[in-house]
């Protein structure tokens, strides 16, 4: 609920940067109360929060879009989906569309966003592999994972990123990461929310080249900044303080848009 009303406020307070009329629709549709998060939601750092769900979505978007100029009829993969919609956000009329989480996530969306002809949803954990084989790859996949992966332990992130590699060569790969200190300030406090107390072997990188870089000789890997390395951010709504901790997200505290394309 919380990146879905990020993406809702976001709408409203930066809309020359960001719209997401399904995040709308949602807040307004499901029965959940918001109101402590409305109240929240005019202080500057909360609407920054936001802007951090906004633009880990729109460097995502990037990047799938990016992918879809070579692979138009690619298979588009929303791991961790929750009730995010960038599948069709990016849909070129030809993609297929693959949404993967638990499955009461996946109940939600039956409910609340019913698959189109060209999509699909898939219950499971990520880290069950198995749900790979339901993915059809013969024209090319791109695989997302938004917010997902701190929630995974470095091994798991692993095992699913060379499996991912191993199976479908020329597809590619993109998800958000935080360094040492980022995870140490951000997410700490979130993991042990859901009984996580020993949260040193969960997955944050504080250096992409050299923690990730030797994983595969098959990885081609790159990296941006998380609120900077796609977009300068000079636009309506968004003041010098959120440009200010924009440059802090994407220096001390190391978050990053990584790609990984695999041969």
């Amino acid at each position: 609920m919380i990146p879905l009303f990020g993406r809702k406020l976001c709408t409203e307070v930066f809309p020359d940067l960001y719209r997401d009329d399904t995040a709308v629709m949602l807040c307004e549709k499901v029965d959940y109360d918001f109101s402590e998060m409305e109240k929240k939601s005019r202080s500057s750092f909360y609407r920054f929060g936001a802007l951090e769900a906004a633009m880990r979505q729109l460097d995502i978007k990037w990047e799938i879009e990016d992918y879809l100029k070579e692979n138009p009829n690619a298979a588009v993969i929303n791991m961790g989906c929750g009730l995010d919609n960038t599948g069709r956000a990016v849909d070129n009329g030809k993609i297929k569309i693959y949404n993967v989480d638990f499955a009461d996530i996946v109940e939600a969306r039956e409910i609340l966003l019913p698959n189109g002809d060209r999509e699909e949803s898939i219950a499971t954990e990520l880290s069950e592999l198995s749900w790979l084989d339901k993915i059809d790859a013969s024209r090319g996949a791109v695989f997302f994972a938004a917010g997902v992966f701190h929630y995974l332990t470095t091994e798991q992130v692993k095992r699913l990123v060379l499996e991912i590699g191993k199976r479908f060569p020329g597809a590619r790969l993109v998800f958000d990461t935080v360094g040492r200190l980022g995870h140490k300030l951000m997410m700490k406090k979130v993991l042990k929310n859901f009984g996580i107390t020993d949260v040193s072997g969960y997955f944050h990188v504080n250096n992409a080249e050299k923690e990730l870089g030797d994983w595969s000789g098959n990885i081609s890997l790159s990296h941006r900044g998380y609120m900077l390395g796609y977009y300068d951010l000079h636009t309506t709504g968004v003041t010098g303080f959120h440009r200010f901790l924009s440059r802090i997200g994407d220096g001390p505290m190391k978050m990053r848009i990584v790609r990984m394309d695999f041969s």
